[in-house]
């Protein structure tokens, strides 16, 4: 049999070099939530398909990797749709297969409960840069906690690992999708329309204004509700309180007010975050319900950070409702700019190279190669090449220090 040499689109060998970086940012992810009280928890990547498609996941629910039934179960002669022999699939994020946990093993979990969750997720979407079908996702979850105290601590924890990895200048921007419907339905949306126009909202930085107008207009949303929209957003006031006096006090609680401004002013002063209000941001997840937040570093078009408030997504599961909160750091997107950074030689562990001819005394070549390690090296014995020249060149890029032995 022939083997295809390429990978799949959209997935990727990782070399081992990147594995070095990997394998910190992983470590210090959990040495930093670790701090915070987060517990690491692990659920399966195959999800039941109803779980998955529960219209709660917006857009992703459209790039779920289906898994046909198996055995018995699997009859391909008898059935008129493809969702007939489907029966699970490859999880989209880790926040649905969190609710499905916690609601199977509350009785277990202290209330209420911080998670870390650390997984690859699948989306059959189309990969560009910084994007892949499979990546891994870090999350940080509050599980049981009403009170704002969830989302500020999401922050600082977030913000403090950013901060630990000397990521470049970033910021914070923070929202209420609240806010947002509130807008709609003062500048004279529907509720049933609600859902269509936070997504062409949340298009506004990829795409601008006039193409997002553009969207609305052709899913007839009418000019006049569209241009009013777009001219309260346009003016971006970084003031809470006064973006609020934009929208008709009818449909906007002043609690929210309060609830988002005391979120900023206490992420600012207690743990010196830069965090921003940004009335345009919305998330794609259909399931948030309240405070949203991203992180976008400076000089990057895409976000390496997102979270919020998803009261919502565990009474699916549940016949109670549990209030919910979380952050997921963009792991891939991260990688890529330390990367960019050279952060491998930050990380880089020094290894030791112990070389010899091909008619040397073995037995003495690993006797010394077991003492270094007993020393807590990083050893690795290698035959000497003919072309010796080239060998240590390329080992020494590698990050090797050489040790010759010739006996």
């Amino acid at each position: 049999m022939k083997l295809n040499k390429l990978s799949q689109r959209g997935m990727r060998d990782i070399l081992p070099e990147e594995m070095e970086i990997r394998n910190y940012l992983l470590e210090e992810i959990k040495k930093t939530y670790t701090l915070f009280g987060f517990c690491q928890i692990e659920t399966p990547c195959i999800e039941d398909i109803k779980n998955l498609t529960g219209n709660q996941g917006g857009e992703n629910e459209k790039m779920i990797f289906r898994i046909l039934k198996r055995g018995g179960k699997l009859d391909i002669n008898n059935v008129s749709t493809v969702e007939e022999i489907i029966d699970c699939g490859l999880r989209y994020d880790l926040t649905v297969p969190l609710s499905r946990y916690f609601v199977n093993n509350m009785e277990m979990l202290i209330n209420p409960f911080k998670s870390l969750q650390i997984g690859n997720v699948w989306r059959a979407e189309r990969p560009q840069k910084g994007r892949f079908r499979q990546f891994l996702q870090c999350d940080i979850d509050i599980i049981g906690e009403k009170s704002n105290i969830a989302e500020i601590e999401l922050i600082a924890a977030t913000d403090f690992l950013l901060k630990r990895l000397d990521i470049p200048e970033y910021k914070i921007l923070i929202n209420d999708k609240r806010i947002l419907i509130a807008l709609t339905l003062s500048v004279g949306f529907k509720e049933e329309e609600i859902e269509k126009v936070l997504i062409c909202i949340d298009k506004l930085e990829k795409i601008g204004f006039d193409n997002v107008k553009k969207e609305l207009e052709d899913l007839k949303m009418g000019t006049t509700r569209i241009e009013h929209l777009l001219n309260i957003l346009k003016c971006d006031d970084k003031n809470v309180s006064e973006f609020a006096k934009r929208i008709d006090c009818q449909f906007l609680d002043s609690n929210i007010i309060t609830n988002l401004e005391s979120i900023i002013e206490m992420s600012k002063n207690i743990n010196g975050v830069k965090i921003e209000f940004t009335p345009t941001l919305v998330r794609g997840m259909s399931y948030y319900t309240g405070p949203v937040f991203e992180v976008k570093v400076e000089g990057y078009t895409y976000s390496v950070a997102g979270g919020g408030r998803y009261d919502e997504m565990i009474g699916l599961f549940s016949k109670n409702s549990i209030p919910a909160c979380g952050f997921s750091i963009g792991f891939e997107r991260i990688i890529q700019i330390l990367k960019e950074n050279n952060f491998r030689n930050k990380v880089s562990e020094k290894k030791v190279a112990l070389l010899t001819n091909c008619g040397n005394d073995k037995n003495e070549l690993l006797k010394k190669a077991r003492e270094l390690r007993l020393q807590g090296k990083n050893v690795s014995v290698f035959l000497k090449s003919k072309n010796y020249r080239f060998q240590k060149e390329i080992l020494e890029k590698k990050g090797y220090d050489i040790i010759r032995i010739d006996y």
